[in-house]
């Protein structure tokens, strides 16, 4: 099955778009900051193809990353595509990942469609395949023209501030937390360690 629609958006709806691919126009589901992203003169959609009893349906991201978080979304019992991409549509991929690793069930729950239960099962079934670059990696940035996508990867130093954080007794979340919150303040791991043990006793 493809991977990925490359071509023109010819229509926008809101929660899903057309996708001109050599003269055949693809109905792709997708959350509204896709839809609003996807360049109209030439853009690639990463797809993935759901299959039910009376066709399929193919479901949109700019990024690979929110197609594997999509995928993991649709992994967790009752949590279906749509319900998949309204949690996607709420929650960026960094926020999501951020909301799971700190329990946030307040923030996973105001996704449409998504109860304090179902947002504690994913929770649960997500905090251990949460990536260190979805946690503190940068957000989606618009590529050149006709340039594939990409969510930026966490830098050597914020790899190395969040394990020694880690190694201080401070949790996954409450690590990345803090360095989300002072994203691009430093350059070295010592500086981002000063200030995210700054920012987490302001916090207290």
């Amino acid at each position: 099955m493809f991977s990925y629609l490359e071509g023109r958006v010819t229509e926008r709806d809101l929660d899903c778009m057309t996708v001109d691919v050599g003269g055949v126009g693809f109905l792709v589901y997708a959350s509204p900051q896709t839809i609003s992203q996807a360049d109209s003169d030439r853009c690639r959609i990463y797809t993935r193809v759901v299959f039910k009893e009376n066709g399929m349906d193919i479901f949109g991201f700019l990024t690979k990353e929110e197609r594997e978080m999509f995928d993991r979304l649709t992994a967790v019992s009752g949590v279906g595509p749509k319900t998949a991409l309204g949690v996607l549509g709420a929650l960026p991929v960094r926020q999501l990942a951020l909301a799971v690793v700190t329990g946030d069930v307040k923030a996973i729950k105001s996704a449409p469609g998504i109860g304090p239960k179902t947002a504690q099962r994913l929770i649960l079934e997500l905090k251990d395949k949460i990536s260190t670059d979805e946690l503190i990696g940068g957000g989606y940035e618009a590529p050149a023209k006709g340039a594939a996508p990409v969510l930026p990867a966490a830098s050597n130093a914020e790899r190395d501030a969040l394990e020694a954080l880690e190694a201080l007794g401070y949790s996954q979340g409450e690590a990345a937390g803090a360095l989300a919150r002072v994203k691009g303040q430093a350059d070295t791991a010592e500086e981002l360690i000063r200030l995210s043990l700054r920012a987490m006793n302001q916090a207290e």
